[in-house]
């Protein structure tokens, strides 16, 4: 086992608590109280900005070149009533099918959050059962341990695990848990610790930009834009292949450098360091029961059955949107999803024999450690039900659209994806931020003649790309403190992969625009 036990799973790229700046300083607020402020601010301007409306197709999608202003429709009472029920609003409101107005009591389609809240909560207590039982930390150590003599594939196998469990269900501040392991056997290897960062931190974190079905970013994205999980799965993927291949060989080319010469070392050596190399220094093998390697069974069928459950197959297997659907695809959305991690949390906790007392505390205090981003995701859907009510949500649209009309599909795709960027950095909740832009960006998808699905990729690319490096998020900063290497020096030694990275992103947007 690590010494430093795995922290409490958390949303990707939320700003948690206590997370320091650099230097103590200055830190942005969290990602409630910036939603809280977005949430005033939004309704103020809703005052200033002219309400319109485009008109909308069968699918209930803008069409481009009917945008028009409307009458605005509220009065200040309605606006401050809109205003104290956007939480509300944001998670169970319905919209009036006649009026397209958003509230608690009206009879229409849900428009809130609900949905999405519950699949966080749920897949919280799920992953939360997974880590008391020990296996998945214990299981990563194990692996790490036998391969310890074996440097080049050590670092691709731990990052490989590491990238794999961020692209499907956002694995990145557990790695934290991980430092107490990883830099002594790096040391061990003849590497420096700024080898055991890069494990760490571009390990999971190029999963998380790749992010395939992972819930907290393509999933609330997806929702937010209207469209399947599964849908753009297959150029998520192809992404993920490639840009994890790029990372590991990036940090593996470094550590071989570092080995053959440890003056280049870009963080140096602390007192005791190479003495670890030269006594052979090394962790304990951490003992790996059948009960565990169960559970990390029933944990990749969980994660493979989702991907199975949620993906298009007619589309993927034809290339073909409009075709039948199979008869064995199961088309699953939230409601479904939600289920299935509530009932694969009781069914681990029964194999792990956590006892009825121990699972349901456990259960619940998972569902609880994710309350936080699940509260996001309704702020953020509440500050969308203000624009909606005061019918400006159109107008932003439109304005929006002069800006990237006449663009090609693929300029139009690196221009989501650059936008996003400063947005990622301001907005410190992955959750909130999907929640927030897609109503926007979606529709300009439709204009632009891409699918809705490329936006979400092009968003969660930008997002993820961010979190590799900015100093608000406690992977990156409690990353290096944890492997007592410099963040300056840290982003020395990233910032080349950035910018590679940031290349390929852009690549496969354009191809993804143009296929």
């Amino acid at each position: 086992m690590p010494p430093t036990p795995p922290v409490p799973p958390a949303e990707p790229g939320a700003d948690p608590a206590g997370a320091p700046a650099p230097g103590g300083r200055f830190r942005l607020p969290s990602a409630l109280t910036v939603l809280a402020l977005v949430t005033v601010a939004v309704w103020l301007l809703a005052f200033l900005v002219p309400a319109g409306q485009y008109d909308r197709d069968a699918d209930g999608s803008p069409v481009s070149g009917t945008y028009h202003r409307v009458h605005a429709p509220q009065s200040l009472t309605e606006r401050l009533r809109d205003l104290f029920l956007s939480p509300v609003n944001g998670l169970y409101g319905l919209r009036d099918p006649v009026t397209g107005e958003v509230g608690p009591t009206f009879a229409g389609e849900l428009y809130g959050s609900a949905g999405v809240f519950l699949f966080v909560l749920a897949i919280g207590a799920f992953i939360t059962v997974v880590f008391a039982t020990g296996a998945l930390d214990r299981g990563i150590a194990r692996l790490a341990h036998r391969l310890r003599d074996r440097g080049a594939l050590l670092i691709t196998a731990v990052m490989l695990v590491f990238s794999v469990l961020g692209t499907v269900e956002g694995f990145a501040e557990e790695t934290l848990g991980f430092y107490g392991l990883l830099v002594p056997m790096m040391l061990a290897l003849g590497y420096d610790r700024l080898v055991a960062v890069g494990s760490a931190i571009l390990g999971a974190g190029v999963g998380v930009l790749c992010s395939t079905v992972n819930p907290f970013a393509t999933g609330v994205a997806s929702s937010a834009a209207g469209i399947s999980l599964g849908d753009g799965i297959v150029l998520r993927f192809a992404m993920w292949v490639v840009l994890t291949a790029v990372t590991i060989l990036y940090v593996v080319r470094y550590a071989r450098r570092v080995q053959r010469d440890p003056a280049a070392s870009l963080c140096g050596f602390l007192p005791g360091d190479r003495a670890q190399r030269a006594t052979g220094a090394e962790v304990a093998a951490p003992e790996l029961t059948g009960l565990h390697r169960t559970v990390l069974a029933l944990l990749a069928l969980v994660f493979g059955f989702m991907v199975f459950s949620v993906v298009p197959w007619r589309g993927a297997l034809t290339g073909r949107a409009d075709a039948a659907p199979y008869a064995w695809e199961l088309g699953w959305s939230f409601a479904e999803l939600s289920a299935l991690f509530l009932c694969a949390a009781v069914l681990v906790g029964l194999v792990a024999r956590l006892g009825e007392a121990k699972l349901s505390s456990t259960i619940v205090r998972g569902a609880a450690d994710f309350t936080s981003p699940a509260l996001v995701i309704m702020l953020a859907r509440g500050v969308t039900v203000i624009m909606n009510n005061a019918k400006i949500t159109d107008t932003v649209l439109h304005a929006v659209e002069g800006v990237v009309r006449g663009t090609s599909s693929g300029v139009f795709a690196v221009i989501v994806f650059v936008v996003n960027l400063p947005l990622a950095f301001l907005i410190p909740s992955t959750s909130g931020h999907a929640t927030l832009a897609m109503p926007i960006l979606a529709p300009l998808a439709d204009f632009a003649g891409v699918s809705r699905a490329l936006v979400v990729t092009a968003w969660q690319s930008a997002s993820g790309w961010m979190n590799l490096w900015v100093p608000t998020t406690a992977v990156t900063i409690g990353g290096v403190a944890l492997a007592k290497v410099g963040y300056d020096t840290y982003l020395r030694f990233v910032w080349p992969l950035l910018a590679i990275l940031a290349v390929l992103i852009c690549g496969f947007l354009v191809l993804g625009a143009t296929v």
